[in-house]
């Protein structure tokens, strides 16, 4: 993968970071009353989002994205896949469809990102699967 590519990437997956910053940040509590959620679990989205970005617009300023750094953010982005459907689990009862829908798809969005984070850093996809 070339290095524009990754840093495409990267920056993508900042920005898809920063509506979610933006939601928990300036609207936690209409966000998580529409998701079905309370608004401290969006609110702590927010920060954990900001944290990433940030480490995300890094490499991707960098010439040539530091290796250590793509892995950093892939097992990151990881985590929060995990966390996504420890969240959708957790709270079932109570998320709305669209809640439930929209905490799926972004999961498996950013499960996309990590992969091709991942892939970048020389370890083959496959090694991602337990």
């Amino acid at each position: 993968m070339s290095i524009l590519t990754m840093k495409n990437i990267l920056v993508a997956d900042a920005l898809t970071c920063s509506v979610v910053v933006a939601a928990g940040f300036f609207a936690a509590a209409p966000v998580g009353a529409l998701l079905g959620l309370p608004a401290n679990v969006v609110a702590i989205g927010g920060w954990i989002c900001l944290a990433a970005a940030l480490l995300m617009v890094i490499a991707a300023l960098q010439q040539v994205p530091n290796p250590a750094l793509l892995k950093l953010i892939a097992i990151g982005n990881l985590g929060w896949v995990a966390a996504s459907f420890a969240v959708a689990a957790f709270f079932a009862d109570q998320m709305t469809g669209i809640g439930m829908a929209v905490v799926v798809v972004q999961a498996l969005g950013v499960l996309v990102f990590a992969i091709l984070e991942w892939k970048d850093v020389g370890v083959p996809a496959r090694s991602l699967v337990v």
